[in-house]
């Protein structure tokens, strides 16, 4: 089940799932660990004997935040128990401190009411050795094991302390403490521990009609006991749950605001608040060490067993772009440091990383057919974290900053692109695709190359490096040259996606469309104008259209990833949010009236009109449905969102200062 919101504050990140559930608990870094591998935990209501989970069916649900913030505004309803919900969530954003404020309110009022919330523990990944107790002095649970300590509590006005509480076995035919609170009554097992879950509960008294009854509810997350005792409740209960809200809206409300564009006057507010909500989700998913995580949605698990919470060099370069556009130079800071750390000693990146700068799982294999060593690298993940630094340091301008990764990430991964090269072609050497599924000379992977050469050509320049400049310069003219030689492909009038040398020098041509092919302009190779170009990504925008009620574009032709639809004449393979983007880009790049605005317009709306409730963005979305397919959110996605508005804005104003000097 998709996420529908997402809450952080670069340590800790809760991921909800379409009910409100909670489904991801991720500490003390963003993407590692989940400790509750996804599974759902519950909150439920008791109400003068009836009784219902979140993911109840008869709930409506209207999601949202509190303006241009990380503090969750959700109503939810119950005909049924006759009540109204209202739930105010965050995570503090100085500490690992997961707060709800919870509004009960009963057009007939009640007699009996009580909330319940139910945690199903995976601490640090497994549900072996896990221990759950009842702490009389904090009147809390907490959940442990190793260095991971976490305080369930809370209060009711005043009153400090849960009511009550369940700690039990699950599993082996154990269901979990969950049941224990549908009759309204928990159990008060004090201690329990390996394969464990617990809840606790809350009583709210009695009300009257239409008289809402309140209460918060934590969960403080530390390294020892004390960070969730002394300096977790005890602090809350000092000062007031309130006092932490109000830090974490107005804190996240300024940020929000660092760039002051008044995107309404081109696009309207909808499309400003998903602007708005696309950056705020970004820096969900940027751990404080510089990590920047492509999902946290643990569902995908169930497809491939593995999850998207790792750190991809390309993904993370594009959203940093993203979010520098947006003006936030210091959180893009940490993630060029991240990756000056990670970069391998001969100058590459390896396929993807943990969030502790580590080489994540792969299945990018070592050897090739013939058992000859391959690199399982992705070669546009190198090019792309040297344009996105330079286009770091064309907006901020720091150079006492990029000056300290010259000879650290700069020289070494452009003077490592400049060796791998086939030296019978100029193209680069073989690696595998963007997509991690084909092995080859890709021509995502040149445009990426050549923009990665072109920017550490620019740092050489602003350093005064004449030899690197140089070496740096005729690299990317060879390139181009290669390319226009060798990757073009006069039979189908357009640039193929890839080609591959074989061993007795001959090129086989892959002719199946790929929307990734626009990077021969996106990364500055070719204009975007170029007439190759432009009939490259006219051919993207007819054959790649989804033919079906959703609209959008495909990855590619025949695309098997999640499909849903067999008929590729039709459907060539689910819309994808960031390729559809990727074409509204090049409208914006190649437009030159303000009518010619209006096809990229219609994308930011189409986005705009698909995007969940809660205001974020999947992968994918099913042709037919709109649905969201695979993970959500997808920081690729919302990353390519504000680039996208950001670039038909400055079009914007750059076309009407040109009619106004005409």
């Amino acid at each position: 089940m998709p996420r529908s919101l997402v809450l952080g504050n670069g340590n800790s990140l809760i991921g909800f799932d379409a009910t409100y559930s909670v489904r991801d608990i991720y500490y003390p870094r963003v993407g590692d660990a989940n400790h509750t591998m996804g599974n759902v935990c519950r909150t439920g209501f008791f109400i003068d004997g009836r009784f219902a989970w979140l993911d109840d069916p008869a709930w409506e649900r209207k999601f949202g935040y509190a303006e241009d913030s990380l503090v969750s505004d959700v109503r939810l309803s119950h005909p049924g128990l006759g009540i109204s919900v209202r739930f105010e969530d965050f995570v503090d954003l100085a500490r690992n401190w997961f707060i709800r404020n919870v509004e009960v309110t009963s057009q007939a009022g009640f007699s009996v009411g009580r909330v319940f919330f139910h945690y199903d523990w995976f601490i640090e990944g497994s549900d072996i050795g896990n221990t759950v107790l009842y702490e009389p002095r904090h009147r809390g649970v907490i959940a442990y094991k190793a260095n991971r300590y976490f305080l369930i509590g809370g209060q009711v006005g005043d009153d400090y302390g849960i009511s009550s509480w369940a700690n039990g076995k699950k599993g082996n035919g154990a269901e979990g403490t969950w049941v224990d609170a549908e009759d309204g009554v928990l159990g008060k097992n004090p201690i329990e521990q390996g394969s464990v879950d617990c809840t606790v509960g809350f009583d709210l008294g009695a009300a009257g009609s239409n008289e809402p009854r309140s209460m918060t509810h934590w969960l403080c997350m530390g390294s020892r006991l004390s960070e969730v005792t002394a300096y977790g409740q005890d602090l809350i209960v000092g000062k007031g749950p309130d006092t932490y809200r109000g830090r974490t809206l107005t804190y996240w409300q300024v940020w929000a605001e660092k760039d002051h564009r008044h995107i309404d006057d081109d696009l309207g507010k909808p499309a400003t608040d998903l602007y708005r909500r696309s950056v705020l989700t970004a820096r969900t998913h940027v751990d404080n060490r510089g990590a920047i995580i492509a999902s946290t949605d643990f569902d995908i698990t169930k497809f491939a067993r593995d999850t998207y919470a790792y750190a991809w060099p390309r993904d993370g370069a594009l959203v940093a772009n993203a979010l520098d556009r947006a003006g936030h130079e210091d959180v893009t800071r940490m993630f060029f440091t991240f990756s000056q750390q990670s970069l391998v000693e001969e100058g590459f990146f390896l396929h993807k990383y943990t969030p502790y700068g580590q080489p994540g799982s792969s299945w990018l294999p070592w050897i090739d057919s013939h058992g000859v060593r391959t690199l399982p690298i992705q070669e546009d993940e190198t090019g792309l974290v040297l344009w996105s630094l330079w286009q770091h340091y064309r907006i901020h301008q720091n150079l006492d900053f990029v000056v300290g990764l010259y000879s650290t990430l700069i020289v070494p991964a452009a003077d490592w692109m400049v060796s791998y090269v086939d030296q019978r072609n100029g193209l680069p050497m073989p690696s595998w695709d963007l997509w991690e599924e084909r092995w080859g000379v890709h021509a995502f992977t040149v445009g990426s190359v050549w923009g990665g050469l072109d920017a550490a050509r620019n740092f050489a320049d602003l350093f005064g490096d004449v030899a690197a400049y140089v070496r740096y310069r005729d690299a990317a003219e060879r390139l181009r040259e290669a390319s226009d030689t060798h990757l073009y492909s006069a039979e189908l009038g357009r640039f193929p996606r890839r080609i591959t040398v074989e061993d007795d020098e001959s090129v086989t041509v892959d002719t199946v469309l790929d929307s990734a092919i626009y990077g021969l302009w996106r990364f500055g190779m070719y204009p975007p104008d170029d007439s190759r170009i432009v009939d490259t990504m006219k051919a993207i925008a007819t054959q790649l259209a989804n033919g079906a009620e959703c609209g959008g574009i495909a990855r590619y032709t025949d695309d098997y990833y999640f499909k849903v639809e067999s008929d590729t004449r039709k459907v060539p393979g689910n819309p994808w949010f960031m390729c559809t983007m990727w074409l509204a880009q090049w409208y914006v790049a190649t437009a030159t009236t303000a009518a010619d605005l209006q096809p990229a317009r219609g994308v930011i709306d189409w986005v705009v009109g698909h995007q969940m409730p809660g205001g974020l963005l999947s992968e994918q979305l099913d042709p037919n449905t709109g649905a969201p397919l695979s993970v959500s959110p997808l920081t690729w996605s919302h990353a390519e969102f504000i680039v996208t508005v950001d670039d038909y804005c400055k079009k914007a104003l750059a076309l009407r200062r040109k009619a106004g000097a005409q």
